[in-house]
């Protein structure tokens, strides 16, 4: 058992960096409700989190915002200080971004993460809880891909922030004492999201309901996981895994397409299918570094005793309809 490891939640203080987005507040939530943490702080300088994601908590004497930038370190491990265990979620959130501006995952994802880290070697936390992705992989199409596989070829520069952090994770879990779980995610949904495929499809539908552009020819299949399913991962392996570092899939072991899921947007919208048009950019995947078909193993996270409660569409199908009343009245 490796200095750190803490095999419960309940008292214990936790550090959400980019707290404020849309997993980090669930993740607010759930700590603060059901979890029965003592402590949750969120580092967040709101770029691209939002202070309604949060502000029912304000009045928590448990809960605490630490505003600033993760690049600075010394303020960062200021607020970290005095914390237990770290969960890690600040990246850059526009993947395609990085077409037009090829370093801003380094800048907005490596570099944030070796903060991170610095900040623990030197501070009272000592566990590290980071969101990592499937982009990691990179194309192996109809692949069942499992944590050990030998050859991590990223075909985006997100894909190689992401292993990039978990390589510094990982080195200073062995090196200065720290303990981490690193997570590769489906694509994660649920209410308060600020961007993806569903969260993009049913705006544009609110927009324009006669017509929907759709990137790519409609065919790119993917697993995507309820944000409920994500936390209860997370956590679950946290409360679960002894050994110095750890890395998991976490995905729901189903696929839906995209073209499915801009007829299941048409549907959560109230839309009759034959009054939309489907205008697709063309292509097999939708932008510059995208993986159109992803399949993850995930016999590593449920041989711990984690299973998803919902498949793809229900994910999706509960986050656009939980959003489509925030979206209406234009909080999102």
């Amino acid at each position: 058992m490796t200095a750190g490891w803490i095999d419960t939640i309940k008292g214990t203080r936790f550090f959400i960096v980019g707290g404020a987005g849309f997993i980090g507040a669930h993740f607010v939530d759930y700590l603060l409700g059901e979890g029965e943490a003592s402590q949750v702080t969120i580092y967040d300088n709101f770029s691209s989190g939002r202070e309604w994601h949060v502000e029912k908590h304000a009045s928590d004497p448990r809960f605490a915002i630490a505003r600033g930038n993760v690049e600075d370190l010394p303020s960062l491990r200021q607020a970290m200080d005095g914390h237990q265990v770290v969960i890690h979620l600040a990246s850059n959130p526009d993947i395609a971004r990085a077409a037009t501006e090829p370093d801003i995952d380094f800048y907005h994802g490596t570099a944030l993460t070796n903060s991170v880290v610095e900040a623990m070697r030197t501070s009272s936390a000592k566990r590290i809880l980071y969101a990592s992705g499937s982009g990691v992989y990179g194309d192996f199409g109809q692949k069942e891909i499992p944590e050990d596989q030998g050859s991590l070829l990223p075909i985006s520069t997100y894909g190689a922030s992401k292993l990039a952090g978990e390589a510094l994770i990982a080195s200073y879990s062995f090196m200065f004492g720290l303990s981490g779980c690193a997570f590769r995610f489906g694509n994660v949904v649920g209410p308060r999201q600020t961007h993806g495929v569903g969260f993009d499809f049913a705006r544009r539908l609110l927009d324009d309901p006669s017509q929907l552009r759709i990137l790519g020819d409609g065919s790119q299949s993917k697993s995507y996981v309820h944000i409920s399913d994500i936390i209860a991962a997370v956590l679950r392996a946290h409360t679960h895994t002894q050994s110095a570092y750890q890395v998991y899939n976490v995905a729901t072991g189903d696929t839906i397409t995209v073209k499915e899921i801009a007829e299941l947007a048409v549907e959560c919208v109230g839309l009759s299918p034959s009054a939309v048009r489907f205008d697709y950019t063309g292509g097999d995947r939708g932008w510059k570094g995208d993986v159109p078909v992803v399949r993850l193993d995930t016999q590593r996270i449920r041989g711990i005793g984690w299973s998803c409660k919902h498949s793809s569409r229900q994910a999706l199908q509960k986050a656009i309809l939980s959003m489509l009343p925030d979206m209406k009245a234009g909080r999102m």
